[in-house]
């Protein structure tokens, strides 16, 4: 069974254009190379109702999702909170991360030349850092220590990673790494297109539809173009899916549009 992955990237500030969201492309990038692709992406702003639903969502999910920010303990944070809310367990301090805190916490007070006080005010409410939902995993953090977490609901699990890509990257890969190892090129997915110059998509519908009826597995995509500086207006009409599936399903594209008298470019074919 192929790894259903999905992303769920937080923060008003990526709502709103304050910062460009980095993270959809780099997850995309890290899964590629594992021979694991994308399966659905979510942004939600810094509101914990929405937060909630789409944890909710991705727990009753037969997914591995990668929710990206709001692990902090400042007022805008709110995930760690809304993790609990979804699972429906109370939130407490993790031993092991509470440890890494701590030792951060030396560390910083030893690069400053000042001693370390563990019981000022700031340095415990950093501990906040570690309050995760009941029976959480930790995520080590090589940049500064402090964890992220995982958590798994009736369906799905949920890895959380800050929002600095620095720090959050090494986390994915990580996870990826000692958790879904086995998943890794366990299938080739592939895609075969074709440039298809002057189509309409209403003319090539019909076609795209018996494929999917008629091979189980494969997708039949349409991407139409109207100023390719290359192709002018043409279509990549393609099919994509398990390669196996894919070579059977694609003569019967080629034979499809040659019956519709279609012009044809060149074939791309990738896989993915």
């Amino acid at each position: 069974m192929t790894l259903q992955v999905g992303a769920l990237i937080i923060g008003d500030e990526i709502l709103s254009g304050k910062r460009a969201d980095k993270h959809l492309p780099k997850l995309i990038e890290l899964l590629g190379a594992r021979g694991l692709s994308l399966a659905h992406a979510e942004y939600v702003g810094d509101d914990r109702a929405r937060i909630t639903d789409a944890l909710r969502r991705a727990f009753a999910s037969q997914a591995v999702v990668f929710s990206f920010g709001g692990i902090g303990a400042t007022p805008d944070d709110h995930t760690r909170q809304c993790a609990a809310e979804a699972l429906g367990v109370p939130l407490a301090l993790h031993p092991e991360a509470v440890a890494l805190i701590r030792e951060r916490m030396r560390d910083v007070a030893t690069e400053e030349g000042k001693p370390y006080e563990p019981q000022r005010a700031d340095n415990l409410h950093r501990l906040q850092m570690g309050n995760f939902p009941e029976g959480a995993r930790i995520i080590p953090n090589v940049y500064n220590k402090i964890p992220g977490f995982s958590c798994s609901g009736a369906a799905g699990t949920v890895h959380f990673v800050p929002g600095f890509p620095v720090m959050a990257w090494p986390m994915v890969e990580w996870v990826l790494e000692q958790r879904y190892a086995k998943h890794f090129h366990s299938t080739v997915q592939r895609e075969h297109s074709v440039i298809v110059y002057g189509g309409m998509e209403a003319t090539l519908t019909p076609l795209m539809v018996a494929i999917e009826r008629d091979h189980p597995g494969v997708k039949v995509f349409s991407l139409p173009s109207v100023d390719d500086s290359k192709h002018g207006r043409h279509i990549e009409l393609g099919v994509k899916g398990e390669a196996g599936a894919v070579t059977k399903a694609w003569p019967t594209l080629l034979e499809g549009l040659h019956s519709f008298g279609a012009s044809l470019g060149p074939e791309l074919v990738r896989n993915i």
